[in-house]
């Protein structure tokens, strides 16, 4: 089997010299990964094991969340190549998840959704997180106050109000997610928001929303009519 090597390739469509003259958008996942692992076997070349790992990963759908393992069970990806695609990965991720919090100001329900929504729409298990916000709605600490599922009897409102009355915040915005992808709030989670609510009041600290994160999704309890 005759294979062709990137240096029999014609230098103007070579990955690397494609994206130095047309820029990294421009370039296919294949070219791009073909970038990050840097050479083939004896037997393949680098595009066609970059093509196999998209092939073995359903192109980027499992990708994201792939281990060292099954990154290295495939012929042509050792650890070193492995650990260079991870790093990628994980650098694209947060990237994604960035954002310059003192200056990150909630102005709707989405606007909440969104600045948690890369970080939480991957976990396996329920998080509370509390974003504690200034008199201007501006996000001025973000904190995960409980993991598991939401309980209104073990999650306590002093736990969420103490950090609040520390952080001098004038609002919260609490919001967590469910594993399954769907968004649709559970018995639970409206006595838990009601229980916030009445906290807050009491607090003077108010609930501005209690938002659910799916797979892409999320619903607004306040758009529901529970705030």
């Amino acid at each position: 089997m005759n294979v062709i090597r990137m240096k029999d390739v014609p230098k103007e469509e070579r990955p690397r010299e494609r994206l130095l003259k047309y820029g990294a958008s421009q370039l296919s996942n294949q070219e791009l990964i073909a970038i990050l692992i840097g050479s083939g076997t004896k037997h393949e070349s680098v595009m066609d094991v970059a093509n196999r790992l998209l092939i073995h990963f359903e192109g980027l759908k499992l990708l994201e969340e792939a281990t060292i393992e099954e990154m290295t069970a495939i012929k042509g990806i050792g650890v070193a190549k492995g650990v260079t695609l991870l790093a990628a990965i994980e650098l694209g991720r947060r990237i994604r998840q960035y954002v310059p919090e003192d200056r990150y100001i909630i102005r709707s329900p989405k606007d909440g959704a969104n600045f948690v929504m890369e970080s939480m729409r991957h976990l396996n298990q329920e998080h509370l997180i509390v974003l504690f916000l200034d008199t201007k709605n501006r996000i001025i600490h973000k904190q995960t106050i409980f993991i598991g599922s939401l309980n209104a009897s073990i999650v306590h409102p002093r736990e969420i109000f103490r950090e609040a009355v520390k952080r001098s915040a004038a609002s919260i915005i609490c919001v967590h997610n469910h594993p399954s992808g769907d968004p649709t709030p559970s018995q639970e989670d409206i006595q838990v928001t009601k229980r916030l609510v009445e906290a807050g009041k009491i607090m003077g600290i108010e609930l501005l929303d209690h938002i659910i994160i799916g797979n892409q999704k999320y619903v607004s309890l306040k758009e529901k009519g529970y705030i």
